[in-house]
This record gives C-alpha cells, structure tokens and sequence, in this order.
C-alpha cells in the first residue's frame, strides 16, 4: 500500500486560499524576488509558515516541471515524488496516440499518481477514469485533470487499482508504484514483485483488454511476456523508460522498438527503430575512420545490430556498444565521432600526449573499462588551451583511448 501522509500545510493547496497563495508567490518570484523574502513577507502578511511553505514548493516545483509539461505546469500542483515519477507531456501523448490508434475510446489509468497520462489520454479524445491509491496524490490528480476543461470526461477514484480494475473501460494503462510510499525523499523499489499494482495483474489484464505498463527503463527483459512489444524510450539521449504493449495496442510484429525523442531548436524530433525480435549481432572489426556510440534506447531494445547494417559498421567488441565505420552515415540513433588518433592508455603516457596537444579541457566518453571520468579529469591537471574528446574502451583484452572529434548532430 502506497498510502501516506502529506506534510504539514499541503491539504492548503487545493483550496481557493491555497491557490491564491501559490499565485501571489509565483508573481513575485517571477518578479525577481527570492523564495527566502518571499517567504518573510507571507507570512509577514497573515499566512501560517506550513501554507506559506507549501506553497514555495509548489513554486519551485512548477518550474522544474516545466521541462516535462511546458506552459501547463503552470496551473498544476505537484510533490516532488509525484513530479520525478510522471511522464514527460510528450511520451503521455505518444501513449495517447497509441489507444487512439487501437480505437479505444476510453481508458482505465490504474495507478494514475499526478495524472501525467490521464491528461494526454483526456486531450487525445478519450473518456478517462483514472485509480490512485493515495488520497492526497488522488486529489492532485483531480485537479490536474480539472486543468483540461473537460470534467464530464474523467473521474478520479480513490482505491486499490487491482481490487477496482478496469471498470468498463476500453483499454487500461498502468504505471505501477516503483518507488517506497511518500511524497518526497522516496526510494527505488529493487524486486518487480513488490510493484503496485503487481505485475501478475497487469499481465492478467492485458491478456483480455488492449494495454499498456509504463516500466522503469532497466526493467529485466526475462521478465516480458512473448506477447508484448517492449519499446524503449530516449529523450534527448535519456532513457525514460521501457513500455509493455499488448493486444491491438502493439505496432503490427514490432516486438522491440527504440523510440527517441530530441529538441531540434522550436520542434521536437521523433524517430523510431522497431524490429520484430532482438537483432542479430553486427562483425567485429578493427578501428575505423568513424566512430558511433548508439543512442541507450537502441542499446537496451537490442537493436544495435539492426543499426550497425543500416550505418554499413561493425563493432569494436562483441561486448561493448561502440560500432565503427568507414564512412559517414548520418543517423538519429546513435552520436558518431571522427577518429582522429589512437593516444596511449595508461595515464602518465595519456596526460603527456594531451599536454603535447595542448589541451586543457577533456571530454571523457568511456565503455568497458573500470575509469571514473570525473576523478580521471581532475588527476590528469591538464592546463592547455585546446580542448578535446577521448574515448576510453577494449578491445577484446586490449584498452584503447581514441582521440575524436564529435561530428554535429544530423
């Protein structure tokens, strides 16, 4: 059970006064004001210290989670658990676009938390009846859904998603609690089983009605069932998370997809690399003129062989996701280097080459090899005008360090 209490003047936010408040201290951060004399000044005014609290998180939440939501993080309410755990606006709506695409014409959110999902599933068109176990995070969930206009249109119910199910819905989304009970300051649940709703009835479910289960981007891939399409999802290079797809809901024999998502200046760039099984590994070969380091989606969908043919490569090491190649290919799925030099590897000889380069600024990518980048930057004391990038990994049982330079993105 996910339930638990929130702090001290956080039942103020969903009043008129609450929000009023948040108001005033948006205005006047906005202002140029610190939290701290906004903060003196509330409560200068009337308003208790909890209340004013509140509402400086609320604050300082909004405009984190502007980066997930754009200009409608403005009218929400959020807790810090909430916030860390709710799907960036444009994956909701690619799960959105999803159950358009199967018909459904409403939807069951079991395990609805903020309301992220919901949200896309409301402005996509569909009758929404969303499930949160936790009262108060069921009440932020209401709110937030209010935001969209269309309340004859969704429902928020306060229980157990697996003793409530679906209801008449027709499909269910599930976002099982991966994380320990709280608002704030929570902590990664290890084992699949503990996840709420558990997956046994997710995967009950999903043998009778078209869904979809949000799950962590490390979820163990043993535990998919063969009929599900299993997409990872990048933003940015980010893996966010892997996503569980069943019956019409699946994109035709995809069974395992890489979907990345990047900002391409005002517009966001989707592209995808779906394949209907696990590739087959790519030819191993020596150092190339070009080097590629796959986007972390197409590595764990397993697709980097898929890749590697479609870019003409092959792979340093059979263990390690570097491919390598003659020519240039531009591509979404994966960040490509020109290889400059080979520089020694052991850190005496590495920090001379680079003072004979002249550089004192170093970008560290590293596979394969047991290098801690940060502590490796501060020990090397380099002092040069020039900057530069060193990839660090094996070959078979060879340690290698290429110079390269980072071509710009296509």
């Amino acid at each position: 059970m996910r339930i638990s209490t929130p702090d001290p003047g956080w039942e103020n936010l969903l009043s008129g006064a609450g929000r009023s408040l948040i108001t005033e201290a948006t205005a006047m951060h906005a202002r140029g004001e610190s939290l701290e004399r906004i903060g003196l000044a509330l409560r200068k005014d009337g308003h208790s210290g909890d209340a004013v609290a509140a509402a400086l998180t609320q604050v300082q939440l909004r405009e984190k989670a502007v980066a997930k939501f754009g200009d409608a993080a403005k009218n929400m309410l959020f807790t810090q658990a909430g916030l860390e755990q709710a799907s960036r606006d444009i994956v909701a709506r690619e799960h959105a676009e999803r159950f358009v695409r199967a018909g459904a014409t409403s939807v069951s959110d079991l395990g609805c938390g903020l309301g992220a999902e919901s949200l896309a599933f409301l402005n996509a068109g569909m009758r929404v009846r969303a499930v949160e176990i936790d009262p108060f995070t069921a009440e932020l969930a209401a709110h937030n859904l209010s935001t969209a206009g269309l309340e004859t249109a969704h429902e928020v119910i306060t229980g157990d998603a697996e003793l409530l199910g679906p209801g008449n819905a027709e499909a269910v989304f599930f976002d099982p609690a991966r994380r320990t009970a709280g608002h704030r300051d929570t902590r990664r649940i290890a084992s699949p089983d503990d996840y709420s709703p558990s997956l046994t009835n997710a995967f009950s479910v999903a043998a009778s009605l078209p869904t979809g289960i949000k799950l962590g981007p490390g979820f163990e891939r043993e535990l998919i069932p063969e009929e599900a399409e299993a997409q990872w999802v990048s933003v940015n290079g980010s893996v966010v998370e892997t996503a569980l797809w069943f019956g019409a809901t699946r994109s035709g024999e995809s069974r395992r997809s890489a979907l990345l998502f990047s900002d391409r200046g005002a517009a966001i760039e989707r592209n995808e690399l779906s394949a209907p099984a696990d590739s087959l590994d790519a030819e191993i070969s020596g150092v190339r003129e070009y080097l590629y380091e796959p986007d972390g989606a197409v590595i764990r969908a397993r697709l980097i062989g898929l890749l590697a043919e479609r870019l003409d490569a092959a792979m340093l090491d059979e263990h390690i996701a570097y491919m390598t190649a003659d020519r240039l290919t531009p591509t979404p799925f994966a960040s490509a280097f020109r290889v400059v030099d080979e520089l020694p590897s052991k850190e005496k000889q590495l920090k001379r080459a680079l003072t004979e380069l002249n550089v004192g600024t170093v970008e560290i990518k590293k596979r394969g090899v047991a290098v801690d980048p940060a502590e490796l930057r501060k020990r090397l004391k380099l002092k040069g005008s020039q900057s530069a990038t060193i990839v660090m990994t094996r070959i078979g049982e060879r340690h290698v360090t290429l110079l390269v330079e980072r071509v710009p993105a296509h």
